[in-house]
């Protein structure tokens, strides 16, 4: 059973598990359903991240069935999240999954507040006793897609329509951008920020502006499909963000990373569930299947194709890391040394450009 709510009538209506600490749970399945809840910074039609989190909604509804009421608000700003949060708390749920980083604060404010409450915290970094911490590591699968870019860009100017400056977007950057210039060591991202993680018409503006820069594929991480839409309108290539984009540019859609949430979720609503849940570090990827790559535009060459599928393998053994060094910043320094790699503290305060991007 969902329940759905626009922001305004909620409102006026009202690398895997590395953590262990416990949080003491009834089983929920024996006195009546498990009341789940689910906090968007973006519209469930967005065809990017939200509409991706939201499939992995309807995945634990399909998987468990009248063992979960779930309830899901929708489009919440930044500045509404702490009160969408608590009265989602207030109203009964007690596992509460918050999708976005901005919620970070809010979250963990509310969670000391509800002890007895669990809760959720996608892309942040702040974990506590009721406060469980996950997050897909969408770098792996830029580098995937940037391998591609370098192979089939004429120009050698790729089109990056972003979001806001913080690890997530640069990380993504970065692993595109190093991985395309084992191709093509010239090429070149400019930057377009819309300040804004869902937009379409900025996200277009900034489409069509880095088209007539030069650029000849146009990348994203932005959650609409108007860059996707401008990409085909214009003749250039794109790829997809978060969910299969296809529909919205079938000639110029090479390929998408997308994030996968289902399996997570179903593992954790079923531990709320057994009584098994605890508070985790989680920050999966192509491996665990929270990462994917949609199948390949026709166009995409055989040889780039076997050429992207060894990166996504590479990654998948580990045999290839996206940051293996060296890495040198924008300003030629040395950030990432030869025959090192980057933990992942270091990746998630990752705050500067690796060479050739253009902010």
């Amino acid at each position: 059973m969902t329940s759905t709510f626009s922001r305004r009538t909620f409102l006026t209506g009202s690398a895997a598990a590395a953590a262990t600490l416990a949080l003491p749970q009834r089983l929920f399945a024996a006195n009546g359903p498990l009341p789940v809840g689910f906090v968007y910074v973006g519209p469930i039609s967005d065809h990017g991240y939200t509409y991706a989190h939201d499939l992995g909604r309807k995945e634990v509804e399909k998987h468990y069935g009248d063992q979960v009421k779930v309830s899901y608000v929708e489009n919440v700003a930044a500045t509404d999240a702490e009160r969408v949060i608590r009265q989602l708390a207030s109203a009964g749920n007690k596992l509460i999954f918050s999708t976005s980083f901005s919620f970070m604060n809010p979250t963990v404010k509310v969670a000391s507040q509800f002890p007895n409450v669990m809760f959720e915290h996608a892309t942040g970094f702040k974990q506590a006793k009721n406060l469980a911490i996950y997050n897909a590591r969408f770098y792996e699968g830029r580098a995937v897609l940037g391998d591609i870019a370098g192979q089939m860009t004429k120009t050698g100017v790729i089109g990056w329509v972003a979001s806001f400056p913080i690890p997530e977007v640069i990380m993504g950057m970065n692993a595109f951008i190093i991985a395309a210039r084992k191709h093509r060591p010239d090429l070149t991202i400019k930057v377009v920020w819309c300040n804004s993680w869902y937009d379409p018409g900025k996200e277009a503006d900034a489409a069509k502006a880095l088209i007539d820069k030069g650029a000849d594929v146009i990348c994203q991480h932005t959650d609409s499909a108007a860059p996707m839409q401008v990409a085909e309108a214009r003749g250039v290539y794109t790829f997809g963000h978060g969910t299969d984009m296809s529909r919205f540019a079938p000639k110029m859609h090479l390929t998408a990373s997308i994030d996968e949430w289902g399996g997570y979720y179903i593992d954790r609503v079923g531990k709320a569930l057994n009584g098994g849940w605890s508070s985790t570090n989680s920050w999966w990827g192509l491996k665990e299947g929270m990462v994917g790559i949609t199948p390949y535009n026709p166009i995409v060459p055989e040889a780039v194709r076997v050429s992207a599928d060894k990166v996504k393998a590479g990654i998948i053994d580990g045999s290839l890391h996206p940051f293996a060094g060296p890495v040198k910043d924008q300003k030629g320094t040395v950030r990432i040394a030869a025959g090192q790699t980057p933990t992942d503290t270091e990746l998630l305060k990752m705050d500067w450009y690796a060479e050739g991007i253009e902010n």
